[in-house]
């Protein structure tokens, strides 16, 4: 599920040096604005907004990746166009569960991630699911597919669908038979800290997070 790059996934020094409070605002207001998403008045609104407030964090917070002469130059986040055609509404199959994987760190030792299932998705292929056995659980679903490093394409390390210790949730209804069904939109699809700045590491897509297929939708590469 999950590999580490060069780095693992020590915190950064800029990190550590960011004021608690900082982080803590930045992560308040990634929760707000996913709560705003899921609550537009449509899709497409709700990806504008996202898109919106995503370049006001990433160019003006003290939390942000963006640094230096980067943050100076900063216009704003490449994404795509919102395209219907890569939301879903899926139900978290049971493929894999309970399928284990760790990642060392360089700050943490060993962090477990743990297979919730998989998300079967028309078109695309499967993604595993997974939860962060070692604080808060959650839904994680990183992936990569077949645009990424490429010129014109997405981030090359891949990019993430839902994480939801850190706000990055669009929803989820339960079905007739009280089955849980997520919304799944591959337009919110958003790159790791680390797209941004080689100074961050972050979890990466594994095998079974990875499709053979292009996800031209969501936040594109160069990121800035």
């Amino acid at each position: 599920m999950l590999e580490h790059d060069e780095h693992g996934l020590a915190i950064p020094a800029h990190e550590l040096a960011i004021p608690a409070h900082e982080i803590a605002d930045w992560r308040l207001r990634v929760f707000d604005l996913y709560r705003r998403v899921r609550a537009a008045e449509s899709p497409r609104a709700g990806h504008e907004l996202w898109c919106r407030e995503r370049d006001l964090l990433f160019g003006t917070h003290p939390a942000s990746a963006v640094v230096g002469a980067e943050r100076t130059a900063f216009r704003g986040l490449r994404t795509a166009p919102y395209d219907a055609g890569y939301r879903f509404e899926l139900p978290l199959l049971p493929e894999g569960v309970g399928q284990e994987r760790s990642v060392q760190t360089g700050t943490d030792g060993v962090v477990p991630f743990v297979r919730l299932g998989t998300f079967d998705v028309p078109g695309l292929g499967p993604l595993a699911a997974w939860r962060h056995a070692g604080y808060g659980g959650g839904v994680f679903v990183p992936f990569r597919d077949s645009t990424a490093g490429r010129e014109g394409g997405t981030y090359g390390a891949g990019r993430y669908l839902l994480d939801t210790i850190k706000g990055a949730y669009l929803g989820a209804r339960a079905d007739d038979d009280g089955v849980p069904v997520y919304v799944l939109d591959f337009n919110f699809a958003y790159n790791p800290s680390c797209a941004y700045n080689e100074a961050w590491a972050c979890p990466l897509p594994g095998p079974e997070n990875r499709l053979a297929i292009d996800v031209p939708v969501g936040e594109l590469y160069p990121a800035l």
